[in-house]
C-alpha cells in the first residue's frame, strides 16, 4: 500500500513539472552553400593489358610494358608517394567454341599528376609504353578539405538569413541556434574523361593540341538549423 501511494505522489509530481514546462519558440530552416573551383591536380588509373596462349610469357610481356610505364613516370619528377599500382591479375580464359585455352594479364597504376601543363605529355608517354586502357581520368583540388569549410560556412549564413526573413514580420528576432544537422553528402570527385588519349595516323605531331577539358569542381554543403526566437 505503501508503494502504491509513492509511486501516485511521484507520478503527479512528474506530471506537475510536465505543466509547468513551455515550449520554446523557435524556428527551423535548411540552408545550402556553394563553391566552385577549378582543379589542380589529376588522378589517372590506366591499365597494361597483354593476351596470349602462354602465362609465363603473357606475364613476361605485361611486366616489361609496365616496367617501361614506370620508367616514363618516374622521369617526369614524380613524388614517389605519387604513383602506386593498384591491381595486378593472370587469368586463364577458355574459348568453348574453339576449344582452346589462352591467358588475360593486367596491371594497373594510379597516378597523382600535380602539374597539369604535363597532363597531355604523360598521357601521350602511358600510351607509347604500353598502356592500352586508361580506366579514367579525374580532376581534384589539393585544398579540397579548405573549400568544404567554406561551403559549410556558406550554408550556415544562408540559413541564419533565411530565418531572419521568417521573423522579420513577426516583430521576432533570431536568437542562438538550439540544434545543427549536417546534411551534406560525402564528396567523391567525378571522372572526366580525356578527349584524346592515343595517336592517330592523321594527327599532326607538330601541331598544339589540347586534350582535355577540366572544367571546375563544385562542391556543396547541406545544413538544417533550429533557432531560438527573442
Amino acid at each position: 500500500m505503501k508503494k502504491s501511494i509513492f509511486f501516485l505522489i511521484c507520478l503527479f509530481t512528474v506530471m506537475a513539472h510536465s505543466q509547468e514546462i513551455k515550449p520554446i519558440p523557435q524556428i527551423s530552416v535548411t540552408g545550402e552553400g556553394k563553391v566552385k573551383i577549378a582543379p589542380d591536380q589529376v588522378l589517372i588509373l590506366a591499365t597494361v593489358e597483354t593476351k596470349g596462349t602462354n602465362a609465363k610469357d603473357v606475364k613476361k610481356q605485361n611486366d616489361q610494358q609496365m616496367e617501361a610505364v614506370l620508367k616514363l613516370v618516374k622521369s617526369m619528377d614524380l613524388a614517389p608517394t605519387d604513383y602506386k599500382t593498384k591491381r595486378v591479375s593472370l587469368n586463364p580464359q577458355y574459348d568453348y567454341e574453339k576449344k582452346k585455352s589462352s591467358y588475360n594479364a593486367t596491371q594497373t597504376v594510379e597516378i597523382l599528376l600535380k602539374d597539369l601543363s604535363k597532363y597531355d605529355e604523360l598521357m601521350e608517354g602511358l600510351v607509347d609504353k604500353g598502356i592500352n586502357r586508361i580506366d579514367n581520368v579525374t580532376f581534384q583540388s589539393s585544398k579540397l578539405a579548405q573549400f568544404q569549410s567554406e561551403a559549410r560556412k556558406l550554408a550556415m549564413k544562408e540559413a541564419k538569413i533565411k530565418a531572419e526573413d521568417y521573423v522579420s514580420v513577426l516583430g521576432q528576432k533570431v536568437g542562438a541556434a538550439i540544434t545543427i544537422a549536417d546534411n551534406s553528402q560525402t564528396y567523391y570527385p567525378q571522372p572526366v574523361y580525356a578527349m584524346r588519349a592515343m595517336k592517330t595516323e592523321s594527327m599532326n605531331d607538330a601541331a598544339p593540341r589540347e586534350t582535355m577539358a577540366a572544367g571546375e569542381i563544385e562542391i556543396t554543403a547541406n545544413v538544417s538549423v533550429s533557432f531560438k526566437l527573442d
